[in-house]
């Protein structure tokens, strides 16, 4: 799907194009400084972070966002592991295809299994962790919200997108992710359904949507992970989050960390859009 809107055609010129694995992905940087890698979930890619980078560059980082296979501006390879242990594999082989060394992390949404899916192979190159509304603690029982759960069925999932338009797409956004929708317009938002249907009408999302692991054994390897680091590790959360809730996920990820405390900003769940300057402060803060 073709898109010569500002916004995509900024997004695209805001980054660049590179191998992993095999795989072409798109990868957008701002700043100089320690590196703090940003991984996100689905329906989004790299233009979630459009407006965090530049917060954190403005801190003396170098921010980096890349967008998953099947996803955002990367290719869409019909024959690849779209599940959280296959995109976590390749992540590992962005990260060195980047030469990213040693790094910050910061992870959102599905990007949370598939960054520790990351971390569990590469413990050593962290230098913190953000998480940001991620199913994590608790996600051996996860449930995906209702506004996702027809992509899991063949057929149903493929005309659910199909007939899925911008003002319908931006609606849900509105609905279920972003709290104040002044500071992120639907032209601007148009290009995250634009970014996830371009070449292959969404037929990798939905390979993504339809290889969730949900399983006890992928919750413990990802809490033990997280207590095995020895790095600053904190917790933000979008607290009027109707998908994943604050008092179902987010403070029992406290708890389970053992956290003396969790930061809820005003937001929903795409809290990059509304709460990029804050999250930054966060982050500086944490890492200071």
């Amino acid at each position: 799907m073709a898109d010569i809107s500002p916004y995509f055609e900024a997004h695209q010129q805001a980054g660049r194009f590179f191998e992993a694995s095999g795989v072409k992905s798109f990868v957008r940087e701002e700043g100089n400084g320690e590196v703090v890698v940003c991984l996100h979930g689905v329906p989004t890619s790299s233009y979630l972070y459009r407006k965090l980078l530049p917060e954190l560059a403005s801190r003396g980082f170098r921010g980096i966002a890349f967008d998953f296979p099947g996803l955002g501006l990367a290719d869409r390879p019909i024959n690849f592991d779209y599940s959280w242990t296959g995109l976590g594999k390749w992540t590992t082989e962005a990260i060195a295809a980047l030469g990213l060394g040693n790094f910050h992390l910061i992870l959102h949404d599905i990007g949370g299994p598939i960054g520790l899916e990351m971390v569990h192979q590469i413990p050593n190159s962290m230098l913190s962790l953000t998480i940001l509304n991620a199913p994590i603690a608790g996600v051996g029982s996860f449930q995906k919200p209702w506004v996702m759960r027809p992509f899991e069925k063949k057929r149903v999932g493929e005309l659910y997108l199909g007939t899925m338009r911008k003002k319908l797409f931006v609606q849900l956004m509105y609905m279920q992710g972003i709290q104040d929708k002044k500071l992120s317009p639907p032209e601007e938002l148009y290009v995250y359904i634009d970014l996830l249907k371009r070449q292959d009408g969404g037929k990798a999302f939905l390979q993504i949507m339809r290889n969730f692991e949900p399983t006890l054994e992928k919750e413990t390897l990802y809490m033990d992970t997280l207590k095995a680091l020895d790095v600053p590790i904190q917790v933000i959360w979008g607290e009027f989050d109707p998908t994943l809730t604050l008092n179902q996920y987010g403070l029992p990820l406290q708890e389970a960390l053992e956290l003396p405390e969790i930061h809820t900003l005003p937001a929903k769940h795409f809290l990059q859009e509304d709460q990029a300057p804050k999250i930054a402060q966060l982050f500086s803060e944490l890492v200071d």
